[in-house]
């Protein structure tokens, strides 16, 4: 197994209390992080059949990969995405993303995409909480369908491990990651929302980087770790969580995690 230090030129990398800093975060999700994700969300257009019929909103849509990847397949995508950087370098990918709030309030835009409502509406890459599932639900169309995803049972997810990093360093209340990954949690957010769960799915997404440093910084990027930042410090959360990435390092230098991801769609009753 190849061997690693904790280095200070990482930790300079992740202070985010400059626009720099929170531009660069941004970056590192586009460049680094979002790729880990593609097996879900092909895995979803595929079995839902996306396509030229298909009008996708993303909800919390980030930088827009899924978009790209969806628009790819000839259907009409939008996103709603509340922070600035990420919609930058979203609309440097030619994606019509508009800004919302966060949390409950990112699918209730200020500046609404172009349709109120979409026949598909997706949650992929902000954690499945009920209020923000009902604000999706809200844009889908009647006969459409909303998707919601989460990770996996902790004991199928390696990064499991490092991301008890950011648990440890949280104040309580502070979300967690493994909340809808119990059985059938999904379905019972899609059904709270008012639609009718009819299909789901599991996907094995591996985190894979070319070393400590892109790990650190792609998995600082998921806005995981922020509560923990806050509480702890952006040097000690990003030092310990390079330690906690070292039993995943390759002879190579490269670092690796098997992880689960699993969704679930519900369909909104017409009328």
């Amino acid at each position: 197994m190849a061997s690693a230090q904790v280095t200070g030129s990482t930790v300079d990398r992740v202070r985010t209390d400059s626009p720099a800093g929170r531009s660069g975060r941004a970056r590192d999700w586009a460049e680094i992080q979002e790729r880990m994700l593609v097996p879900l969300y092909q895995d979803v257009y595929r079995r839902l059949e996306v396509g030229a019929a298909t009008s996708l909103l993303g909800v919390g849509c980030r930088s827009g990969l899924a978009l790209l990847l969806a628009a790819g397949r000839g259907a009409q995508v939008a996103g709603v995405e509340p922070d600035g950087g990420l919609r930058e370098l979203a609309a440097a990918r030619g994606l019509q993303v508009s800004p919302g709030g966060r949390a409950e309030g990112v699918a209730r835009s200020a500046h609404p995409v172009p349709r109120p409502a979409h026949s598909l509406v997706t949650v992929f890459e902000q954690p499945p909480v009920p209020a923000l599932v009902a604000r999706a639900a809200e844009r889908t169309l009647p006969g459409g369908q909303l998707v919601v995803a989460s990770w996996g049972p902790a004991e199928r997810c390696e990064s499991a491990a490092v991301l008890e990093v950011a648990r440890r360093h949280a104040p309580s209340g502070a979300p967690d990651p493994f909340a809808a990954a119990g059985p059938g949690a999904l379905e019972s957010l899609l059904a709270g929302a008012g639609t009718r769960p009819s299909g789901s799915g599991r996907v094995g997404c591996p985190f894979a980087y070319a070393g400590l440093d892109s790990a650190v910084r792609g998995l600082l990027s998921t806005g995981l770790f922020d509560r923990a930042e806050e509480a702890a410090g952006a040097a000690l959360v990003a030092k310990e969580l390079e330690e906690a990435l070292h039993p995943f390092l390759r002879p190579d230098g490269s670092v690796r995690m098997a992880n689960e991801f699993r969704w679930a769609v519900g369909t909104r009753p017409r009328g």
